[in-house]
């Protein structure tokens, strides 16, 4: 298994997610639940910038690998997960909203699985309206997660609340196009994608 410096982040983002989580569990005499939203927030959002920075160094440093772009997706799909059944748990995300975003993550992974092992994985690559999705949404956990109104005033539930629901949108919308792109090809593919090699 490689090890380097982008590497050594995601793993760091992977660790990061009990720590989020188990911060929710402490007791309220240890933690009041405005400084477990705080808390919890700041861990988030350092996840969060780890994978911005983990990408970023491995295209820097050239220390790019195979290992390294499995494994950063799968940490990014946890993180997420784990944010919103903590915030379904909280009350702060609606179930529906979970399992869009989460069996949307599931539905594309199998899907570019699937059109990778038939060599057309650029029919699934990262578009645009996939990115725009990925900001709306953490940025929407960030502050559902924060949720205390800021100064005072701000309502921070509320536009995390609204951000959630247009991630969701987007969500659906980008899941259809990538549909759009991928079936046709794959399911024009002469004998599908091939069977698993058998063992000698």
């Amino acid at each position: 298994m490689p090890m380097n410096l982008p590497i050594l982040l995601t793993w760091a983002r992977i660790v990061l997610i009990p720590v989020f989580v188990g911060l929710f569990y402490l007791p309220d005499a240890w933690l009041s639940p405005h400084d477990k939203n705080l808390a919890a927030s700041a861990v988030f959002l350092l996840g969060a910038l780890t994978d911005w920075l983990d990408g970023w160094l491995a295209r820097s440093l050239n220390q790019t690998s195979a290992f390294g772009a499995f494994l950063d997706p799968v940490a990014d799909k946890l993180l997420v997960a784990a944010a919103l059944i903590v915030l379904v748990r909280l009350g702060r995300v609606h179930e529906v909203v979970a399992v869009i975003i989460i069996g949307r993550e599931i539905t594309i992974s199998a899907l570019r699985e699937w059109m990778a092992k038939i060599g057309q994985s650029r029919s699934v690559a990262v578009s645009a309206i996939g990115k725009v999705k990925t900001v709306a949404q953490m940025v929407a956990l960030l502050l559902l997660l924060l949720w205390d109104p800021l100064f005072g005033v701000i309502d921070v539930g509320l536009l995390g609340t609204a951000l959630i629901y247009l991630a969701a949108v987007l969500t659906l919308w980008s899941m259809i196009y990538y549909l759009k792109m991928a079936l046709p090809k794959a399911l024009g593919h002469e004998g599908g994608p091939p069977p698993p090699s058998a063992s000698p």
